[in-house]
């Protein structure tokens, strides 16, 4: 994936810039100066700065940042010179100095249009549950202006204006979810006229924000099947786990502590065996997806012959690769939704592999029918990743490697914008 170059510095200005705009409209709310929208504090104001802007240009953000730190050090010595009389005149030459050295970016390049929803977040968790209903809306409501295949040529696309953008590029992931929500309910419009028309009244809060769910679904799908990446980083989609010795749980409770695996089993493709270096979770093909005439065997019937029981085995005997993973993902649409993550069919699915960070984004993928990670096939680097033609050490296996890389080189995520 091609992307900005990542620097912590800037990670940390930009998590800053939304920190201080997102107090600051708490701020209002609680105040009463600005009322709500959609059921959560409305934006007062038609601007907002640009992290999006300050990811894509590097040099704009240093330059935001050098005047930052510019008006930080006046204000500073305007307050030292409030109780250090003597220095008043020495102070305040330093802080006219800072002000008229600061590089001062254009404000039309670091601030964007806002509108009232620009600070509000998805409620919805991206679950499987909320993709599978945002792919039901997107299919009735969407797709005859941005295609099935979301790439923005679906039969009523050449009526508008504009042509819908291609979901296969990075645009739609660096949008803030808020802006995204009310450009569906309320259209967009250009001097040329309606670029998009509105959805008030035709759909609720509720299904735009899985819409948008599965749309983000569908770039990552667009995007492997235009060129074998994400073009932005995609979260592992929470569900509802089953695991055979523990109480049911989310794959959310896993997330910020623990790297995992998602496996697609069927009887071609049993369990893989456990591994300490990730939690393992596998998606299943339900019994009414299965063809007729080749019905998936049940996971329990594929973990029986895969792995025999306690009772059968002796009780000395240690199985010489482990035990195989139990923790199964529990919902029957988790598997049309990894396949659509994965841009391949729903019968082609089984045995692709995937892994995800610790923070919980998906950052490899292994298709079907590839023998491991050999490829590496992390997706979503920057400064850290290998350079052409360089080879991981002989010592770490191909696996071992691509965690490793993952760690060492994490997404970045701010509203608004990706670092990387």
């Amino acid at each position: 994936m091609t992307s900005p170059p990542s620097h912590l510095w800037l990670n940390a200005l930009l998590q800053a810039l939304q920190f201080v705009q997102s107090t600051w409209l708490g701020t209002l709310y609680t105040l009463g100066i600005t009322d709500d929208s959609h059921g959560a504090p409305a934006w007062p104001w038609g601007l907002r700065i640009a992290g999006e802007n300050l990811v894509i240009d590097v040099a704009l953000a240093r330059q935001f940042a050098w005047t930052l730190a510019a008006i930080a050090f006046a204000i500073v010595c305007l307050l030292v010179a409030l109780f250090w009389r003597r220095a008043w005149r020495w102070l305040s030459v330093a802080a006219i100095g800072a002000l008229a050295l600061a590089p001062w970016p254009s404000p039309s390049l670091w601030l964007t249009a806002a509108v009232p929803t620009s600070f509000h977040i998805s409620p919805t968790g991206f679950t499987v549950q909320s993709i599978a209903r945002g792919s039901r809306v997107y299919a009735a409501q969407c797709a005859a202006c941005h295609g099935a295949d979301g790439r923005g040529e679906g039969p009523l696309a050449a009526t508008l204006n504009r042509w819908p953008p291609t979901m296969a590029s990075g645009l739609l992931g660096r949008r803030a979810d808020g802006e995204l929500f009310w450009h569906v309910l309320y259209g967009m419009r250009d001097d040329h006229g309606v670029t998009m028309p509105g959805f008030l009244g035709r759909l609720s809060d509720r299904e735009v924000w899985a819409a948008l769910d599965y749309m983000r679904v569908l770039s990552a799908s667009a995007g492997m099947a235009a060129g074998g990446s994400w073009p932005v980083p995609i979260a592992l989609p929470s569900v509802s786990v089953k695991c055979a010795d523990a109480p049911d749980r989310q794959v959310s409770a896993w997330r910020g502590n623990q790297r995992v695996r998602v496996v697609a089993i069927d009887a071609s493709h049993p369990a893989p065996f456990e591994d300490p270096r990730f939690l393992t979770l596998l998606v299943q093909r339900s019994a009414a997806q299965a063809p007729v005439q080749a019905q998936t065997p049940t996971f329990k019937a594929i973990r029986t012959a895969a792995a025999p029981s306690a009772e059968r085995a002796p009780v000395n005997v240690t199985p010489l690769f482990g035990v195989r993973a139990d923790c199964v993902a529990d919902s029957p649409q988790a598997w049309q939704v990894f396949a659509e993550i994965a841009g391949v069919s729903p019968s082609g699915l089984a045995g692709t592999e995937w892994l995800a960070d610790r923070d919980g984004w998906l950052r490899a993928l292994a298709p079907a029918g590839r023998r491991g990670w050999a490829d590496g096939g992390l997706m979503c680097t920057t400064t850290t990743a290998l350079p052409d033609g360089a080879q991981p050490s002989p010592r770490a296996d191909p696996l071992t490697a691509t965690l490793r890389q993952m760690d060492d080189d994490p997404v970045r995520f701010v509203k608004g914008g990706f670092v990387h």
